[in-house]
């Protein structure tokens, strides 16, 4: 098992903490990791984009000219697609986009991006994230002195009002309690600071 510091709020060093090697140090699958994002941003789309066919827009009931004798082309209403505000050819309708992955796929993708980040130094573990109150100015400075200067996701073991009120007005921040950890979140962010606590969460739920 690989070993990392354990950081205070303070940034100063106060243990280390190892990390699970059948988590934090497999070789990543880049197309498993690369499935799970598309299927992730899938089912983030709403689906309501919502076109008219030629047989839902009002008008065109009565046929434009003669069939014979005028010189143009035959027509038979005025709402065909060619027309101007006539219908759409295969017009879009509301649908789902979302998809169901198996389960074990999920999990070797969050590995995979987990073990990238640790082999790359891109882990921060925190001794415990807590904040008195809810203070942005406060957890920007924590961010400093853990030397996290980039897009973060913070992971703490439950949900903590105050910490994600402090941290959403920080720009490239996010936070995310250890059990609904995803893939995407961790590859957006350079960083992942985690509570110590949240580590032995991650641990347990994707061992």
């Amino acid at each position: 098992m690989s070993t990392i510091k354990v950081l205070n709020m303070s940034g100063a060093e106060v243990g280390t903490v190892e990390l699970n090697d059948g988590i934090f140090g497999i070789e990543p699958n880049q197309t498993v990791v690369h499935e799970v994002v598309k299927n992730h941003l899938a089912n983030c789309r709403q689906g309501t984009q919502s076109a008219l066919t030629r047989a839902e827009v009002s008008g065109g009931g009565k046929k434009p000219w003669r069939q014979k004798g005028t010189g143009h082309a035959r027509q038979g209403s005025t709402r065909a697609p060619q027309w101007t505000h006539g219908g759409i050819v295969f017009a879009p309708k509301p649908r789902s986009y979302s998809y169901v992955l198996n389960k074990k796929v999920k999990r070797l993708a969050m590995k995979s991006v987990l073990s990238a980040k640790a082999a790359a130094g891109e882990i921060i573990v925190v001794d415990g994230i807590a904040m008195d109150s809810i203070k942005t100015k406060d957890f920007r400075a924590f961010l400093t002195a853990v030397k996290c200067d980039g897009k973060a996701v913070v992971v703490t073991p439950d949900k903590n009002e105050t910490v994600i009120k402090s941290a959403r007005n920080i720009p490239g921040v996010e936070t995310s309690m250890a059990s609904l950890l995803n893939v995407y979140d961790i590859l957006k962010a350079k960083y992942l600071v985690i509570d110590k606590e949240a580590l032995a969460v991650i641990e347990e739920v994707f061992a």
